[in-house]
């Protein structure tokens, strides 16, 4: 309950329903000696309130709310002709870079990417990545870049600075490019982790990453030219 200037409070008013509730704000004289509710009104979920001069219309009923289609929009493996690819391979560690470029290839093969589709760009190592990455990108001739590489730590802190730059470069290149660049390279402890994942017992990443390669560039091209 409030004053107002001319000396008469404004009382707020409840009514429940089992559908709703109306709040109103009426105007009592300050000698009132009750307050007398207002007389029970069943109100319906669409009916309006009234509060401090403003009226909100609630004109929709639980049961009636809708919700748009969701559409979700996802790349296809199986939906391959017309992509283009490039594959950018370091050099060093070919030990290691040669069987993941393989298993890429593989891959490729097996969901039917023509060959002539797909171009291997060669680089002396893995921190070359990136900005060959970005300027194939930007030739606009390929739907998607594999990036594959391969990073081994040894005794210094060489490792660290290299791996930092290869991942950072890769993601550059997919950003400034606008073409999805996928991140095959190793970056492991030994030879023996890294070739582990190159057709060893753990699988070969650079198959893994193909078939990446592949669905994010129909998700580019089929939905989000």
């Amino acid at each position: 309950m409030a004053l107002n200037g001319n000396g008469c409070c404004w009382v707020q008013e409840r009514i429940l329903s089992g559908n709703g509730c109306g709040v109103f704000l009426t105007p009592r004289s300050r000698s009132s000696t009750a307050i007398l509710p207002l007389k029970s009104t069943a109100l319906s979920f669409s009916s309006s309130f009234q509060f401090q001069g403003f009226v909100v219309d609630r004109k929709q009923s639980s049961s009636s709310i809708q919700t748009a289609a969701v559409r979700h929009l996802v790349g296809s493996v199986t939906k391959t002709q017309g992509l283009r690819f490039a594959v950018v391979v370091a050099r060093f560690n070919e030990i290691v870079t040669k069987p993941l470029l393989e298993g890429a290839l593989d891959t490729f093969r097996k969901y039917s990417v023509n060959e002539e589709d797909i171009d291997v760009v060669w680089v002396p190592g893995s921190f070359e990545i990136g900005i060959v990455a970005e300027r194939v990108g930007k030739s606009r001739n390929y739907h998607a870049i594999l990036c594959i590489g391969a990073v081994i730590r040894g005794d210094t802190t060489h490792y660290d600075a290299v791996a930092s730059s290869v991942a950072s470069g890769v993601l550059s290149a997919g950003l400034n490019s606008g073409v999805p660049c996928i991140f095959g390279v190793l970056t492991c402890e030994n030879m023996d982790q890294a070739l582990n994942r190159a057709g060893g017992k753990s699988g070969n990443k650079g198959a893994e990453c193909a078939l990446t390669a592949i669905e994010m560039a129909s998700l580019f091209d089929h939905h989000l030219k």
